[in-house]
């Protein structure tokens, strides 16, 4: 091992995830080598090098042999389970943590069966795979929707959640088991993917206690070590616990600029074994995915954005970079969004006006 570098850690996947992990890591004194899991030659570890994934699932190559069978591989033996949907949503009912009515879609099941045990409008869910709205299909009994082919038991069933508005929380647990939390993050979908996020809003506070009550309990429950992010329904008072992430997340995206330690950092240091402190938040935090754009230098010129580009070929719906604020004030806040929207494509309009809406609202007193 370099004598520059205290620690190696291996990420088994070559994406944004692994990118902005090495990116948080260097001046920490850590290696970080994400690695293409089609790489045509597997890499050779030290005994002491750490393994970790930007992605909950992968198949079987001469890569992930050799990463998957390292000793020293972070929270290995849950990724089986927060990969497979039917699991995940097992663990969940186990541990008595509130989510969405669900279940299996059992061969026998038929779409009446369905409805009568989840009522008329229904979200099914490929078991393994699917992100960003793939892998997913609504059944809907107005519209006598049918369960597609090869989809029984391979796939779960949840009932449709009329909720008020999605928000997500980033946890982090360090090699002791303490647990560490930013502030809840309000997030927007459009099309199934994730677009916006907005961090910190002073009226989700009252939610953050059951948040890091819910994922603490998840997290010391497997003894996860780094970062787990928890997307959950706001449903009136009360959050249903949508999906688990075992990794960093675009949700947390925002910690970049608005935190003095990431959740990129944090996450090394844990699973490295590095020392970990209660992260700080400044300022009023938001986040635009850019979403099948091409590349445009003029996003720098924007008083205060810091773009995040993830030098990926693109693609109708595919996630090529973002760029975040770290604002304070209304007057700051609004100049930010009307100088970024004209240089985003068209769909974008309802993206700033979501943000507006939420931002200018919540700051009017600043």
């Amino acid at each position: 091992m370099s004598g520059y570098f205290n620690k190696t850690l291996w990420v088994l996947g070559a994406g944004q995830l692994g990118n902005m992990l090495q990116h948080a890591a260097y001046p920490l004194g850590v290696k970080v080598n994400p690695i293409d899991i089609d790489a045509a030659k597997p890499p050779v570890l030290d005994d002491n090098d750490v393994v970790t994934a930007e992605r909950e699932e992968w198949p079987k190559t001469p890569v992930t042999d050799v990463l998957s069978s390292h000793n020293n591989f972070a929270n290995q033996d849950f990724f089986a389970t927060i990969a497979d949907r039917y699991l995940q949503k097992s663990l969940l009912d186990k541990l008595g943590l509130a989510t969405a009515p669900w279940q299996l879609v059992k061969s026998d099941d038929t779409e009446a069966k369905i409805f009568q045990n989840l009522g008329e409008r229904v979200l099914l869910k490929r078991r393994k795979g699917g992100y960003d709205g793939r892998g997913q299909h609504w059944l809907t009994q107005a519209k006598n929707s049918t369960i597609p082919d090869d989809w029984h038991e391979n796939a779960i069933a949840e009932q449709g959640i009329k909720f008020d508005e999605e928000v997500s929380l980033i946890g982090v647990r360090d090699q002791n088991g303490q647990c560490y939390f930013y502030p809840l993050t309000l997030n927007l979908h459009q099309n199934g993917i994730l677009t916006a996020s907005i961090s910190p809003l002073d009226r989700l506070k009252p939610l953050q206690a059951t948040a890091e009550a819910m994922l603490t309990k998840l997290m010391d429950a497997v003894e996860y070590v780094g970062v787990m992010a928890m997307e959950c329904f706001h449903v009136n008072d009360e959050l249903l616990i949508n999906e688990i992430a075992p990794r960093v997340h675009n949700s947390g995206h925002w910690t970049q600029a608005g935190s003095n330690i990431s959740q990129f950092e944090s996450h090394v240091r844990c699973v490295t074994g590095l020392p970990m402190i209660q992260p700080s938040v400044r300022n009023t935090n938001f986040m635009i995915n850019l979403i099948g754009t091409e590349l445009d230098k003029d996003w720098l010129s924007v008083e205060g954005s810091e773009l995040f580009w993830y030098q990926k070929s693109v693609r109708e719906g595919r996630k090529v970079g973002h760029i975040n604020f770290s604002k304070t004030g209304e007057k700051n806040i609004q100049i930010a969004l009307e100088q970024i929207e004209p240089m985003l494509p068209s769909q974008y309009k309802e993206t700033i006006n979501w943000l507006k809406a939420e931002l200018l609202s919540e700051n009017k007193s600043a």
